[in-house]
């Protein structure tokens, strides 16, 4: 077994590596950009080395600067995780040539499959269904149209190079097919430096269905039963399960004869994912991933293994050990900070508070993040993940539910109010999801509900004990000075002590009589309440008119965040004093939503365009983001060149709207 291994990545899946290297007695190596100095992942290694600047191409893709860290470390061998490097064969070689194992598949298999294209080609004379589809090297724009009209729309393009939902598109008509295939090419090119892609039927209601592959050099491959990774955004996963609902002893037995097939093609060894769809009743082979894959915690807990420790035994030259049986149901809530109310946007900012539900047998979190840790436009959003385990899908989705109403996060927008609501939904207790489930209950994107009284009590009560604070802190060692009183006495009578909370667009004033020791009479918006509790760091025991709340809250300047009965609610304390406005309406400027990179502009000053047309594309945190035209009317000027960092809320272009 190895004594030093390198972790060529970050954040969570560096953090998981670190963890079971650990518990086998191994040392692990961190390596970190110039972003990463101070993160989780460089503080719980044995060691860290620098790579490079914040840029991912800079740093965790320069595949030179890491072969330098592991010489170094003395790092027998290298962990990619998942991302980055994680399917680069030119990296395998180039360990192999530095005589450093690479703990993954050989280069060959990561290039037979780092094609969908090519990977299809090889699963049809394996025997493994397919989805009808182009897959040719005939990338011509007319040759991939007349593909598209042959299959029938609606018709999906995507990247033969990678996943994750970059450079994928569905086409529903023939005349939207031209400018789908021209953004799903540049997308492609961007994240995977090859705009091939491939044309495919698009499957109404599918399941995403995926089979956790194993195999060692000894000739042994095993499937590790199957995942249900169908609940997505953006083509991306957000929920996962193991086993997959609602898949039979039957079809469970094809689907792994059918991966195994499929890893057997390319005499693949280590930890493997074949990707299946899963419509009326069949299966059809997408794609494998050549590496560990962002869910496979679903997987552990329902057999027992530690897929990482098994990946390091593996590339030791070990042998695999027998299929255990399947223990329950697992599933996997990915935590982002996202704000699903803006189309799933990335959120950058500082985490200024993260409370994670209680660790046990059956809820596990996967984080990279603490408490003051910042998201950078950098890197993927993803902040944990959450995987819960019950003796059947029932009690899984019991235990998802209040795992996710225990955590708590504060500073960026998250998606974690979504993962509630999935949790909750009716339909996605009583069957199998598919990729459509989110597209198809805009109820789980509505604005939240107004806060009840309760959580403005939480913010009022943890406002006033801050001020008492406050005011003890500046009376200094005296208990008994009057400026330590946050009580509003006077020698006639207590006097009330007011202040207005936001909630979203809704104001709500708040005025507070001390009536005894820690206790108060509160009336929001003139409904009158008995408020009483106590305040210990971030946690908060409410009392009001008799009815006691555990919780918790987070203060970040006139931002208070209540964790509140399994709810996040977040106010806007509003400065009195404050002039009003502050906030300029964008008119007719074109700002970009969240930082990024100008990878494209698409109009010139002075040019006529319709409501809707495209005019910049950016790309950032891993996505290609679009923007349009507000309404009919003149690009008046161009502010941003293509390749120009840009900031949140900066204007791009200046346009004129017809009157």
């Amino acid at each position: 077994m190895f004594r030093r291994i390198l972790i060529a990545n970050r954040g969570e899946i560096a953090c998981r590596i670190i963890r079971t290297a650990r518990r086998m007695g191994i040392v692990s190596v961190a390596v970190y950009s110039d972003a990463d100095r101070g993160a989780r992942h460089v503080a719980e290694a044995d060691a860290a080395y620098r790579i490079g600047p914040p840029p991912a191409r800079e740093s965790y893709l320069d595949i030179g600067a890491i072969l330098h860290a592991a010489r170094a470390s003395g790092a027998e061998a290298i962990h990619p995780g998942y991302g980055f490097l994680s399917e680069n064969a030119a990296f395998a070689e180039a360990c192999a040539a530095a005589g450093i194992v690479f703990i993954g598949p050989g280069a060959a298999a990561i290039r037979a499959m780092g094609s969908k294209s090519a990977a299809k080609t090889l699963m049809e004379r394996a025997g493994v269904p397919l989805v009808p589809g182009y897959h040719g090297a005939d990338q011509d724009a007319a040759t991939l149209s007349r593909a598209a009209a042959a299959i029938g729309y609606p018709v999906l393009i995507k990247a033969s190079a990678g996943g994750g939902g970059k450079g994928m598109r569905i086409v529903e008509r023939a005349e939207d097919f031209a400018p789908a295939l021209e953004g799903a090419q540049r997308e492609a090119l961007a994240s995977f430096g090859d705009g091939t892609v491939l044309v495919e039927k698009y499957l109404i209601r599918p399941r995403h269905i995926e089979s956790q592959v194993f195999a060692d050099s000894h000739g042994t491959t095993l499937a590790l039963y199957e995942r249900d990774c169908s609940i997505q955004r953006r083509h991306q996963k957000i929920i996962e399960e193991a086993p997959a609902p609602g898949i039979g002893e039957a079809e469970r037995a094809a689907i792994a004869t059918a991966a195994i097939a499929a890893a057997r093609a390319v005499e693949y060894v280590g930890a493997g994912t074949v990707e299946f769809i899963h419509a009326d009743g069949r299966f059809y082979f997408m794609e494998m991933n050549t590496r560990l894959q962002v869910e496979h915690p679903v997987t552990e807990m329902i057999t027992g293994l530690d897929l990482v420790e098994w990946q390091l035994r593996v590339a030791a030259g070990e042998r695999l050990p027998a299929v255990p049986p399947c223990r329950g149901h697992a599933i996997e809530a990915r935590i982002y900070a996202e704000d699903p109310a803006r189309g799933f946007l990335p959120a950058i900012g500082r985490i200024h508070h993260l409370r994670e539900p209680a660790a046990s047998a059956q809820v596990r979190v996967d984080s990279g993040v603490r408490a003051g840790d910042a998201i950078r436009v950098e890197y993927d959003p993803m902040i944990a993940k959450l995987i819960v385990h019950g003796e059947d899908r029932a009690e899984a989705i019991r235990r998802l539910a209040a795992a996710l109403g225990a955590f708590e996060v504060a500073g960026v927008a998250t998606n974690l109010a979504l993962l509630r609501a999935i949790a909750g939904h009716a339909e996605f207790a009583a069957a199998a999801p598919d990729t459509g489930f989110i597209d198809r209950h805009p109820d789980l994107l509505a604005a939240a509900p107004p806060p009840p009284a309760a959580a403005i009590a939480a913010a009022a009560l943890a406002l006033l004990h801050q001020n008492e604070a406050a005011a003890r802190a500046a009376a200094g060692d005296d208990p008994h000075s009057p400026w330590a009183a946050c009580d509003g006495f006077s020698p006639v009578l207590a006097l009330p002590l007011s202040f207005t909370l936001r909630a979203g667009d809704a104001s709500h004033a708040l005025v507070a009589t001390a009536a005894g020791p820690g206790a108060w009479r509160l009336a929001i918006d003139g409904a009158e309440h008995r408020l009483a509790g106590t305040v210990d760091g971030a946690a908060i025991r409410l009392d009001l008119d008799g009815a006691i709340h555990p919780g918790a809250f987070a203060r970040e300047g006139e931002a208070l965040s209540v964790f509140l009965d399994g709810a996040a609610h977040a106010f806007h304390l509003v400065d009195p004093y404050r002039p009003p406005g502050g906030e300029e309406a964008v008119g007719g400027r074109v700002i970009a939503p969240i930082p990024g990179t100008v990878a494209r502009l698409l109009a010139e000053p002075g040019a006529r365009v319709g409501h809707g047309a495209a005019l910049v594309v950016l790309e950032a945190m891993k996505m290609e983001l679009t923007l349009t035209a507000p309404a009919d009317g003149t690009v008046e000027a161009v502010h941003v060149a293509v390749g120009e960092m840009v900031a949140e809320g900066q204007e791009l272009l200046a346009f004129v709207a017809d009157e």
